[in-house]
């Protein structure tokens, strides 16, 4: 006889205390007695949280082998020391092309991004994937470790890593000397950031990423394309400001909300949160908008 376990039902509830967990508070011994009471059972639990969590061992869409891409590990000149970074070009170039720093969520550079990086490069572009946890070692393999590592870093050298990393791709030999940037979650608030600090960025897509001051929006030169899931009530809750000061200070950008989505929607390796519909129209407008901003 053969018994069929029912799968595992993930509430909203559940989505937020994870999003709590992983953006605010850190403390995975209280979100799993949170997420114990929501399943039930500290055995529902123990089968929901890899669900909601990213899964690193979830296939890639662009494998690493794969013959159409090139992609290396490398180190440049940060702000203050070595950055180090995962760089991607296709494999056959018939003229130069425009670059796009990929900007990783607060798990580090993981091969998740590393894969992120890869489609973009397949996409018609030179892609750099910079570990910005390079200042304190870099990304480790454990994801609560390297979680951790994101509250001790210092705001102003990501944003000086990040000019860095514009200025490093300006000079690539095979980059038409545009530059732009897609960041998710973590990367995405870093995207808004660097586009603050980075009057050379053309061009800024920024995945559910928070928002900058009021005061700094006038100082962005890039144009912006700002994707926000409709159930992230947290991030969200700065889009109405951030609109207010992008138009008084005149920038080109674009707000997208994907209703009924969680926040890390485009994560494919996310089983809970991401949504593939609303990841492919992202995709395919991030695209097109880098073509048009970096040709």
């Amino acid at each position: 006889m053969t018994e069929t376990v029912a799968k595992p039902v993930i509430t909203q509830a559940m989505i937020d205390a994870y999003d709590e967990y992983t953006h605010l508070t850190l403390d995975r011994r209280r979100f799993m007695e949170q997420l114990t009471r929501l399943a039930g059972s500290g055995a529902a639990a123990a089968a929901i949280a890899p669900m909601l969590a990213a899964n690193s061992a979830k296939a890639e869409i662009v494998a690493e082998d794969d013959p159409r891409v090139k992609g290396e590990d490398i180190s440049y000149p940060g702000s203050s020391g070595e950055m180090k970074g995962y760089l991607v070009k296709p494999a056959s170039l018939a003229s130069k092309l425009g670059a796009v720093i990929v900007v990783h969520e607060n798990r580090g550079l993981n091969p998740h991004i590393r894969d992120v990086a890869r489609r973009v490069a397949l996409e018609g572009f030179v892609a750099l994937a910079p570990d910005f946890l390079s200042p304190l070692g870099g990304t480790p393999a454990d994801v609560d470790k390297a979680r951790d590592m994101f509250t001790r870093l210092d705001a102003a050298q990501v944003a000086a890593d990040g000019v860095a990393t514009v200025a490093y791709l300006k000079g690539d030999r095979d980059g038409n000397g545009k530059v732009g940037a897609v960041g998710f979650c973590w990367g995405g608030g870093t995207v808004n950031t660097l586009a603050v600090h980075a009057p050379d960025l053309s061009a800024g897509v920024a995945y559910y990423g928070m928002q900058p001051k009021a005061e700094d929006v006038p100082k962005i030169k890039a144009a912006l394309l700002l994707h926000y899931a409709g159930l992230d009530e947290r991030i969200d809750a700065g889009i109405d400001a951030y609109r207010k000061a992008l138009d008084a200070a005149h920038v080109d950008y674009k707000i997208y909300v994907y209703d009924g989505v969680n926040h890390a929607f485009n994560n494919d390796t996310s089983a809970a949160r991401y949504d593939k519909k609303a990841a492919d129209l992202a995709w395919g407008r991030t695209v097109a908008f880098l073509r048009e901003k970096l040709a």
